[in-house]
């Protein structure tokens, strides 16, 4: 299967990702008693820039706060913030485009635990 390329502008960005289910196996702290990163998935969040920020959003409660904070850091996994305890429902992302028409919004649903196909590519004119 072919990799779907996504273009985005040489601006920062802000990246918000689930965690479960996005990036690793949704629920493995509970069925398997420790989380586990989906094939991909390292490789990518190593991937974005330093100076764009990524902020993790996640219906995890404040009771899997310390073993999760401890997952990112013995992954290297940076991150800005952790928005905790959000709904189990969609989760909705509105921003304005730019005059120069940058869409200055993207969404993605991949299928729960397969790390997305897409790929960024950028382009300096945008």
């Amino acid at each position: 299967m072919s990799q779907k390329q996504i273009t985005v502008s040489a601006l920062s960005k802000t990246w918000i990702l689930d965690i479960d289910g996005t990036i690793v196996k949704h629920n493995g702290y509970k069925i398997d008693g420790a989380d586990t990163l989906l094939p991909g998935a390292l490789e990518f969040l190593q991937n974005i820039p330093k100076e764009d920020k990524i902020i993790f959003l996640t219906s995890r409660t404040d009771a899997e706060k310390e073993l999760t904070l401890q997952f990112l850091a013995d992954n290297g996994i940076r991150y800005d913030e952790i928005i905790w305890n959000a709904p189990y429902g969609e989760r909705i992302l509105i921003n304005d485009a730019k005059p120069s028409g940058l869409k200055t919004a993207i969404a993605l649903s991949p299928k729960r635990d397969e790390f997305f196909e897409e790929s960024f590519v950028v382009d300096d004119r945008l």
